[in-house]
């Protein structure tokens, strides 16, 4: 291993950092909810039944959510190229059993 750390070293340095980590993530948590006093979520609540958000800016958010994880569409030469190759991919494979 690197610099001559032991597998139980690394872990107790990575125990040390995720320690740091969390009380960061603490501390900018506290600085929030005194910020926001209002602003009460709770676990399994949307952004439109937390008290004080307005209704356009969770619908914003809803719609930034929804965008971030999709894909761009295929083109029809997408599609036909990877129609094509899967089923040269499955002919092979049938060839290899002797079906």
């Amino acid at each position: 291993m690197a610099r001559g750390l032991s597998v139980g070293d690394l872990h107790k340095l990575a125990r040390v950092g995720a320690a740091a980590r969390l009380g960061e993530l603490e501390r900018e948590i506290a600085a929030l909810r005194k910020a926001f006093p209002g602003l009460k979520a709770e676990a399994g609540k949307t952004d439109q039944s937390v008290a004080g958000a307005a209704p356009a800016a969770s619908t914003t958010l809803t719609a930034r959510a929804s965008k971030r994880g999709r894909r761009k569409p295929m083109s029809a030469a997408e599609r036909k190229a990877v129609s094509d190759r899967m089923k040269r991919y499955w002919a092979a494979r049938r060839k290899g059993k002797g079906v």
